[in-house]
């Protein structure tokens, strides 16, 4: 008998299993079995709260139907294989806190509606082929404390509102294409922020900061 969590969690579950080749994962999931026996499943209060699956052979695209998961506090399925578009679904992850999908194969553009996650804290789509301008709503994203988009090949605009945000911690860009803005380093600095710079890449629109971290405590 599976664990009370609803149909429609345990269907997105089985869903990530089928899209990402399940069977072949290094730690995969008997899916016949319980779902607390699941390696890198959560429950709490008989929801799916948590998957974190790191370096486990998933290989495919993210199931739309990861929407109905709608506990999920932390989705972490960083280097893996996984491939396709950025599901615009996972901004219906209202109660999503981390997504981090680092040094995958993800390609196209990031959806405007992650800028429906107020809860989400951290945000790590490092190493990846994401294409295209940051969405506006980005700065709609109040909580974050690591935005994280190093080395894919986005462009235009950094997020200067976001920037602003006294939450920020980390603001790590380099290895994109985006115009360079001493505006951002300006505000962060105000923010007592200390700030990483490669090799004078600053003033390059191809790689303008590596990495700007705020000291705790502000």
């Amino acid at each position: 008998m599976f664990a009370q969590i609803p149909d429609s969690e345990l269907n997105a579950l089985k869903d990530l299993y089928h899209n990402t080749q399940g069977e072949n994962w290094n730690q995969s999931w008997d899916i016949t079995t319980q779902v607390t026996h699941w390696k890198g499943v959560t429950i709490e209060n008989g929801h799916v709260s948590e998957i974190r699956m790191l370096f486990n052979n998933l290989e495919g695209t993210l199931p739309a139907s990861l929407q109905n998961l709608s506990q999920l506090k932390v989705l972490e399925l960083s280097f893996n294989k996984i491939n396709g578009a950025l599901p615009s679904s996972l901004g219906n992850l209202n109660q999503l806190e981390v997504l981090a999908l680092n040094g995958n194969n993800l390609e196209g553009t990031i959806p405007a509606s992650l800028g429906d996650l107020k809860n989400l804290r951290k945000l790590h789509l490092s190493s990846n082929s994401l294409t295209g301008m940051l969405p506006d709503t980005i700065n709609q994203l109040y909580n974050l404390t690591v935005f994280n988009v190093f080395q894919n090949n986005l462009s235009g605009d950094l997020p200067v509102e976001l920037a602003k945000s006294r939450s920020i911690k980390e603001f790590i860009i380099a290895e994109n294409n985006f115009n360079p803005s001493k505006e951002i380093s300006t505000i962060l600095l105000s923010n007592s922020a200390s700030v990483d710079l490669s090799e004078d890449n600053y003033y390059s629109a191809q790689k303008p900061i590596i990495a700007i971290e705020v000291e705790e405590g502000n």
